[in-house]
C-alpha cells in the first residue's frame, strides 16, 4: 500500500532511540498516523514541529498496519509559530480538535480551513474569528452542525442575534426576547461577516464550546484541552467561563 500526500503536522511521539511516530492532518486521508525513521534526530525535528505542511508518502504492508511515512518539507511555520503564546497554545488546541475526528477519515475543506488557520495565526483577533469557525467546522463535520440561517420560530433571516442551547438554531431578536437570558448569543461575524469586536469573539468560544462540550467531549468523557482556554486569554485577555 502507498499513498502520497499534503499534510499538516499535528505532532509527534518518540518511538525508540531515534524514530518518532508522527501524526498528520492530510488532505485525502484525514488523520493519519506513520513511523518516521529518524523522526527524533536533530534532522528531522525541525521538520515535524506541530503547524508545519509537509509532502508524506506512506508504505505499508497491509491498509490497516501503522506503516512508514517519508517527509519532506514544504512550509515550515513551527520558527514563527513559538514567537508568541497565543500562537503556541493556537497550534496545540487545532490540533486537539483535530483528534476528535476518527483516523483517517477524510475532511478535505476541514484541512483546508486547518491551513487558513495556521497562516493567519500571527494576527491574534483574525486568528481567533477562524478558531471560532473551525471549531463550528468541526461541529458539522461530526454531525451535529448548528443551523445559524434563519430563525427556529419565525424562519426568517434577518436580525438573528441568539441561538437556542436545546435546537442549535438561531433565534432572531424579536422571537428570542422572552427568553433572552436562555439564550446564547450569536455574534454578528459569524452571520454577516462583520469585523469581530473582543466581545463577538468571546460569544462565539461560548456558543461553540458550549455544543462541543454537550455533543462531543461529554458523551466521550473528556474534557477540552488546557490551550482552548490559553489561547482564548492570550488573545482577548480574559478566560473563558464554564459552558452554559
Amino acid at each position: 500500500m502507498e499513498w502520497t500526500d499534503e499534510g499538516i503536522v499535528l505532532g509527534t511521539r518518540r518511538h525508540g532511540e531515534a524514530n518518532a511516530i508522527a501524526e498528520l492532518m492530510t488532505r485525502g486521508h484525514g488523520r493519519h498516523l506513520g513511523l518516521v525513521r529518524g523522526g527524533a534526530g536533530s534532522r528531522q525535528r525541525p521538520v515535524l514541529q506541530a503547524g508545519n505542511v509537509v509532502r508524506a508518502v506512506w508504505r505499508a504492508r497491509l491498509d490497516e498496519h501503522l506503516g512508514n511515512f517519508a517527509i519532506e518539507p514544504l512550509r515550515l511555520r513551527g520558527a514563527a509559530t513559538i514567537e508568541s503564546a497565543h500562537a503556541v497554545y493556537g497550534v496545540t488546541h487545532l490540533a486537539a480538535l483535530c483528534r476528535l475526528l476518527p483516523e483517517r477519515d477524510p475532511h478535505p475543506e476541514l484541512h483546508d480551513r486547518l491551513s487558513e488557520v495556521l497562516d493567519r495565526l500571527g494576527d491574534g483577533m483574525a486568528a481567533a474569528a477562524l478558531v471560532v469557525r473551525f471549531e463550528l467546522q468541526i461541529l458539522t463535520e461530526l454531525g451535529f452542525g448548528l443551523d445559524l440561517e434563519s430563525c427556529a420560530s419565525t424562519g426568517q433571516g434577518d436580525d438573528l442575534i441568539y441561538v437556542s442551547p436545546k435546537s442549535g438554531r438561531a433565534v432572531s431578536r424579536v422571537a428570542g426576547e422572552p427568553w433572552r437570558d436562555r439564550l446564547l448569543r450569536l455574534p454578528a461575524f459569524l452571520s454577516d461577516e462583520a469585523p469581530a469586536s473582543p466581545d463577538d469573539l468571546a460569544d462565539g468560544f461560548t456558543l461553540t464550546g458550549y455544543f462541543l462540550a454537550r455533543h462531543v467531549l461529554e458523551p466521550r468523557g473528556i474534557a477540552f484541552a488546557d490551550a482552548r482556554e490559553g489561547f482564548v486569554a492570550a488573545v482577548l485577555g480574559r478566560r473563558q467561563g464554564p459552558s452554559l
